[in-house]
């Protein structure tokens, strides 16, 4: 293969300014605009290599030790890699992104924003996450009091920054990650090597922290499970870029190549945590933005921030993407995918003083129940009611607004039914940990139950106040 070839695989086709910016956010995505793999893997290596996953990884380790908490990181990377090739199959054949396949597949173009919305939280969440570390991490090199006015400054001034580097889209972090990662990489050998370097670094303690057994096993577990369908349902947004005759081997490629650098990342970050929490306590062991400081000093801020940049530009993109679709439909206001990048922003500095770091375990259960339970409705519709089924078309879905119901029932009944099952647990009564699970199985179910008892006749709209009698075409 020639530099050229080379260099064509790692880069998309060329595209107007215009499409670059709008991202097809409202669209499907032309065969012509379609990436190769490795451009697509290239970059979702920002994800991969978030600093949200050294602070999953020493939470894991604290929450069960070592090496049970093997059992939730495979259960992790095992259900990522079957969602994420499911879900980006789907999204490749039909070049949309999940909130306009929402519209066709089981909620209608209005209960489609409802999800969209759900959606949209969990980009909000991770800008906020991800933000608040970079400006822990810059904050302690300073000085300055992390919830102070410059606290806040710090973080409002790296979102603006950050919004600036993917004004155009997946163009502009295909060119910042292929600079980024190589950078992350030389950094990261500096702060395992610094870390050998720490008193009593043979003294890591590798036991759980606090109740361990089967109580930190389920917190574990239910970790795990608010981030695995939420990792494939991301990958999504850039998978729809996939060719659309690509196989379930290329959607798992590109899974397994985003999943293998996250899982290293996740091992090191219970290492740091281990390392580091008996001089600093839980709190700062599984904060990165203390963590790199600490062993790196000045280079560590460097680091935080250059992988801040790199993954909080895809929360941006992300949380963009889905809020552009909900208000398409919403309100018919199309300001441009880019201006729904500082609602995202808006909203990450008005929340940003409070320390989420401490939240994330319940975060991750209320996410698990309504962005899994919405997932997995969708995959069901797809896999099941459609292409098993036949009970509606399995390709070319409709999103368009005059082609599907304003709302369909089915997905909407079930989404609600599987979340108040889901909040009582969240409520207490019964288990939080197990929440998300329990949601995730009633939502589907309940789905292809509806859809198979109403014959699929919510697909389509009314016309002239007839239901149309033909489903699948």
């Amino acid at each position: 293969m020639s530099f050229t070839e080379l260099r064509r695989a790692f880069r998309g086709p060329e595209a107007s300014i215009d499409d670059q910016i709008e991202s097809y956010s409202t669209a499907r995505v032309p065969s012509s605009q379609r990436w190769p793999i490795p451009a697509i893997s290239l970059v979702l290596l920002g994800n991969a290599t978030a600093m949200f996953f050294f602070s999953f990884g020493a939470q894991q380790l604290f929450a069960v030790g070592w090496p049970l908490m093997l059992l939730p990181i495979s259960y992790f990377f095992i259900g990522a890699l079957v969602i994420g090739a499911l879900t980006m199959r789907m999204a490749s054949r039909e070049g949309l992104s999940q909130g306009l396949l929402s519209r066709g597949l089981g909620f209608g173009a209005r209960g489609a924003a409802v999800t969209s919305f759900i959606y949209a939280i969990n980009f909000v969440f991770y800008f906020l996450f991800e933000g608040t570390i970079v400006s822990h991490a810059i904050a302690y090199s300073l000085g300055i009091d992390i919830t102070s006015i410059a606290g806040i400054a710090i973080f409002a001034v790296v979102g603006l920054v950050t919004i600036a580097l993917v004004w155009r889209g997946m163009h502009a972090m295909s060119v910042l990650q292929s600079w980024g990662f190589p950078i992350f990489v030389v950094l990261l050998i500096w702060a395992i090597v610094a870390m050998a370097d720490q008193p009593g670094a043979g003294a890591f303690e590798w036991g759980p922290v606090g109740v361990g057994g089967g109580a930190g096993l389920a917190a574990a577990m239910s970790l795990a499970n608010g981030q695995m369908i939420f990792q494939g349902l991301m990958a999504t947004d850039y998978g729809r870029f996939a060719a659309q005759k690509i196989r379930y081997r290329g959607t798992a490629t590109i899974m397994l190549l985003e999943l293998i650098p996250m899982f290293a990342v996740i091992g090191l970050g219970a290492y740091f945590g281990a390392g580091l929490i008996g001089q600093f306590g839980t709190e700062k062991a599984q904060d990165p933005g203390f963590v790199f400081v600490h062993l790196m000093g000045i280079a560590g801020v460097v680091f935080v921030v250059i992988t801040q940049i790199r993954i909080n530009v895809m929360n941006l993109y992300g949380g963009s993407i889905t809020l552009a679709a909900g208000f398409d439909v919403v309100a018919h206001f199309r300001p441009g995918r880019p201006w729904w990048m500082f609602g995202v922003w808006v909203f990450g500095v008005v929340f940003y003083a409070t320390n989420v770091i401490n939240h994330l375990s319940t975060f991750l259960a209320i996410t698990g129940v309504l962005t899994n339970t919405w997932v997995l409705v969708i995959l069901a519709d797809y896999f099941i009611c459609r292409r098993l089924l036949k009970l509606g078309r399995s390709h070319d879905i409709e999103f368009a607004e005059d082609k599907v119901r304003a709302w369909n029932p089915c997905g909407l009944i079930s989404l609600a039914s599987a979340v108040a099952v889901g909040a009582a647990g969240i409520l207490g009564l019964y288990p939080i940990e197990f929440a998300s699970f329990v949601a995730m199985i009633v939502g589907p179910i309940l789905h292809v139950v509806l859809t198979v008892a109403t014959k699929g006749r919510f697909y389509l709209p009314k016309q002239d106040g007839v239901i149309e009698a033909e489903v699948a075409r």
